[in-house]
């Protein structure tokens, strides 16, 4: 089977170059990847102690960094290197300081496998959540290399557990450890004779409370907020936004509302500055405009999880479209948070729906009417947002559990 296997790679390698030459998603996917072998011959000594930490993309690799950056702390003589497999976690974090190498993940071929680890030579490798590679696992195992899962999430519709998964079922048994985010995915595991588990919830908890031991203070929205009530909707969609910009162009001024859109093209921003009826200003125009707004416009990244510490309800984006964005961010601030209907395969958004913290809208009905509860009782406001405030405090800790494992390895 790892001979079928390896074919298929290898015959996606193929198409995925000719996909490159047309699409620059996949252009910038192939061209790191040819130069993975380089960075790490460039980056690396034969006389370096490694640790190898592989994630998907970015939401992998931020749910991994708080154990990331204890493994910096604890073992400074290591070289920490990470692995993306997609340009998005890539192009936006090859240069983190938690890392000493940051590169693409070579294509999961016996050759790519053999050439990538004589090169890195990893004392533990650490996969995050849903990576699961047969041959990098199958070469690991082979070494005896300390190979541990974190933050992972099954479902019984998975492969691993249907009668023709048995390939990957193999796979999940190389792994040293695997640390799951709920009672369901241990006993899905221990269902396939995995019992190499251990429940310790999601690092990603760990990660959005450290956002409450720093400055969160934003000069332009101190001065944009002022003593008003703000809404601030995040990492929203064109489906998101038809909904939000309908209330907002009827809803009374008791309000300041700020968007932070998932995209940032300059159409995208016009077109929806231009839906809305209040007094608009983008974020890039603050400096050379003056005067008051109801509604600011963020067309800069990075400025989000620091925005959301000014909301007194917050809305986050994808939940209409492809895909909810991360509702922690805002729920540490202990604020209610509204999302659109589509949230289930989220955990921490269905817990927190089932405990009324997180409040989806189905339509522009339902979320005026929400609006108008909350804001009719702003004890219900209070109520909603220490439910999620309080869920992310008693869920906090994976992080330490995780870490406790891992030094007793070496």
């Amino acid at each position: 089977m790892h001979a079928i296997y390896d074919l298929i790679v290898r015959i996606s390698w193929f198409f995925l170059q000719l996909i490159a030459l047309f699409n620059a998603k996949i252009r910038l996917f192939v061209v790191g990847r040819k130069q993975a072998r380089n960075t790490l011959e460039t980056q690396l000594s034969s006389s370096d102690k490694t640790i190898w930490v592989h994630a998907s993309s970015l939401g992998e690799f931020e749910q991994g960094l708080p154990v990331i950056e204890q493994l910096k702390q604890a073992y400074t003589s290591h070289k920490i290197l990470v692995t993306f497999f997609s340009p998005s976690g890539y192009e936006v974090k090859k240069s983190t300081s938690v890392a000493d190498i940051v590169t693409y993940l070579p294509m999961d071929t016996k050759k790519n496998v053999a050439r990538f680890l004589a090169i890195a030579r990893p004392e533990l490798a650490l996969f995050i959540k849903y990576e699961i590679w047969p041959n990098y696992l199958d070469a690991l195992q082979a070494k005896k290399i300390p190979t541990v899962l974190i933050s992972a999430l099954f479902k019984k519709e998975q492969i691993y557990f249907k009668w023709y998964g048995g390939f990957m079922r193999k796979a999940l048994n190389a792994f040293s450890y695997i640390f799951v985010q709920n009672e369901s995915s241990r006993k899905l595991l221990k269902s396939i004779e995995l019992t190499n588990t251990a429940i310790s919830g999601d690092t990603r908890l760990d990660r959005v409370s450290e956002i409450l031991e720093r400055d969160n203070t934003l000069d332009f929205m101190e001065v944009f907020k002022k003593e008003r009530l703000c809404f601030v909707a995040g990492s929203t969609w064109p489906e998101d936004e038809a909904i939000l910009v309908d209330y907002i162009n009827h809803a009374p001024k008791q309000l300041c509302y700020v968007f932070a859109p998932h995209t940032i093209k300059a159409d995208k921003i016009l077109g929806l500055a231009g839906s809305l009826n209040k007094r608009t200003v983008l974020y890039s125009k603050l400096e050379s405009t003056t005067g008051d707004f109801d509604v600011l416009i963020v067309d800069h990244i990075g400025l989000l999880t620091k925005i959301y510490s000014y909301a007194d309800i917050a809305y986050v984006g994808g939940g209409f479209a492809t895909g909810l964005h991360n509702t922690m961010e805002p729920a540490v601030f202990g604020v209610p948070v509204i999302t659109g209907p589509n949230y289930k395969g989220f955990k921490e958004a269905e817990d927190l729906v089932s405990q009324k913290g997180i409040l989806p809208v189905t339509d522009k009905f339902a979320f005026s009417e929400l609006m108008k509860r909350l804001l009719d009782n702003p004890e219900l406001c209070i109520k909603t947002g220490e439910i999620n405030a309080d869920y992310i405090a008693q869920n906090k800790g994976a992080s330490i559990q995780i870490m406790r494992y891992l030094r007793t390895l070496f």
